[in-house]
């Protein structure tokens, strides 16, 4: 049962509150990696973004949290599912997220993703719900991908009444998300995962990272 709906766009900090979710007890948290960890999940997502009719439980079954995409683009169908959830939404400055997904994520997209069926299960997931779903093929026009990012946020806010809404900065570190939780602050430094170096070092080490 989730008890976290994470509504937030990748790169604004997410892995880092992934891992503070699982310490405060909201675990497992669903994120993108369980793409890459379990084919057969991979391609329930893909049925899901193709236009199948979600069994959200069963999807989920499980997880106590979800952070960032896949499961973000479905924020207010997963929200309508667990209405006792809370749904959490990180904020970060729109030019600062901006640079560190064309410096990420957009990066490491696949070279042939305009070939969608020439894209394994996975990145043709991500394709459809983060490159195509969300920035409508235009991720490089700035302008555009940013005013999308602005426009989720108040979408959010618009929409999950104050008592419900999480809005969490993770530079402030546990003491707002605890509260907002009702859980105790744990005697542990906030985590910092996933920086841009680290993606990039990793990326290097997979072999995913094209030339600059």
């Amino acid at each position: 049962m989730l008890k976290v709906v994470g509504a937030s766009f990748g790169r604004t900090g997410t892995s880092s509150v992934r891992l503070a979710l699982e310490t405060l007890g909201f675990g497992p948290c669903h994120y993108m990696r369980e793409l890459f960890s379990s084919p057969s999940h991979a391609q329930e997502w893909l049925r899901v973004v193709e236009g199948g009719g979600p069994d959200w439980k069963r999807l989920l079954d499980g997880f106590t949290s979800t952070i960032a995409w896949p499961a973000a683009f479905y924020w207010r169908e997963l929200a309508a599912t667990w209405p006792e959830a809370k749904v959490l939404l990180i904020v970060r400055d729109p030019a600062s997220w901006y640079a560190s997904m064309t410096r990420t994520l957009y990066r490491t997209r696949p070279a042939d993703a305009g070939r969608e069926t020439s894209l394994g299960v996975r990145d043709q997931v991500i394709e459809k719900i983060v490159w195509q779903g969300t920035f409508a093929g235009r991720f490089e026009d700035r302008d555009h991908a940013i005013g999308v990012y602005r426009a989720h946020l108040d979408a959010v806010r618009d929409a999950v009444p104050s008592g419900r809404l999480i809005e969490f900065d993770p530079s402030r570190g546990w003491e707002p998300l605890c509260a907002a939780l009702g859980v105790d602050v744990p005697d542990a430094p906030f985590p910092m995962a996933n920086t841009t170096d680290e993606y990039l070092r990793r990326a290097e080490q997979a072999g995913a990272l094209p030339p600059r």
